[in-house]
């Protein structure tokens, strides 16, 4: 009280400016490391640049020659998408099944198993490449040493030498690390279901698949919709585990793996900026790779909030 009261006898152009000293260092902050490098980084995308010699204007020509001249562009893209399609729906299916299972009362150690699922969420994305490089590796990897075992392989797969097989592995990859944060919000979602709608469909004769579809799902949307736009958006930034993945040791490998299958657009992005493919960098070029980017994965996001949330209101 009295700390209000003292507030209180000040005049109101005092207690404004104290205010704004209050909010002062966020916006510090934020224009000093993100609204300013955000401006800095689309006015290069203008220039030809290697990161120390003078600056060359070449107006939109980093975004002509992006997009009509760069195949390794539109290859990284191609990629990404490749990962998006395969591992979200995947997630969403694997994660929604999971998060039933685990929501059943009676279910023995449930708490263990909630616990045991979240945790590839946490580790390090690259200690997750390190431990499927050694998974898949071609000749001493457990999982052909499990397939040859159990009679299914006459030889060994090279599952990171195949541009089929790579794709497999990543998006194998990614659904282990994102799993059991998709299974952590469907459960959250589930909590506001309430048990009689449930109970009243198990009365009417309803099975687990047709409570799942009828009752479950529906009323989980909005979970589905976030878990769509932000796995879209985390999806179309994937680079640390497909690199780690394609290069061996301190010797880098060829630029995305075999037939550059796993080559995502960030990784494109940084390559092309620091150089460490074509031993020049080309910090332009590469800005203007990252607002292309930008461009693509806001309309994507769009289209699925469109989607999406259209089927939601109706």
């Amino acid at each position: 009280m009295a700390i209000k009261s003292k507030f209180s006898t000040l005049p109101a152009s005092k207690v404004r400016r104290m205010g704004y000293l209050f909010i002062l260092p966020f916006f510090v902050f934020f224009i000093s490391f993100n609204l300013y490098p955000m401006i800095y980084s689309f006015v290069l995308s203008f220039y030809q640049w290697n990161g120390v010699g003078r600056r060359t204007f070449l107006g939109f020509n980093n975004y002509v020659r992006l997009f009509t001249s760069d195949p390794s562009f539109f290859r990284s893209i191609g990629n990404t998408i490749i990962f998006l399609l395969g591992s979200l729906p995947l997630m969403i299916i694997a994660g929604l099944l999971i998060a039933t299972l685990l929501s059943r009362k009676g279910l023995k150690g449930v708490r263990f198993f909630q616990t045991s699922q979240f945790l590839p969420y946490i580790i390090a994305p690259v200690s997750v490449a390190m431990l499927f490089l050694l998974l898949f590796d071609w000749s001493t990897g457990m999982v052909n040493q499990i397939l040859l075992r159990l009679g299914i392989l006459s030889e060994g797969l090279n599952w990171l030498g195949s541009p089929g097989l790579a794709r497999l592995v990543v998006i194998l990859l990614i659904v282990w690390c994102q799993l059991g944060y998709v299974v952590t919000l469907f459960l959250a979602g589930m909590t506001n279901i309430s048990p009689d709608l449930l109970e009243a469909a198990e009365v009417d004769g309803a099975s687990y698949f047709q409570k799942l579809l009828k009752i479950i799902v529906p009323l989980l949307k909005n979970i589905i919709l976030f878990i769509v736009i932000t796995g879209t958006i985390g999806g179309l930034q994937l680079f640390d585990a497909p690199q780690m993945l394609f290069s061996s040791g301190i010797t880098v490998r060829a630029l995305g793996g075999p037939g550059r299958s796993g080559l995502t657009a960030v990784w494109y992005l940084i390559d092309t900026s620091f150089g460490r493919s074509t031993g020049t960098p080309q910090m332009g070029y590469g800005a203007a790779i990252s607002y292309s980017l930008f461009l693509i994965i806001g309309v994507i996001s769009f289209v699925n909030y469109s989607i999406i949330g259209r089927r939601r209101d109706h």
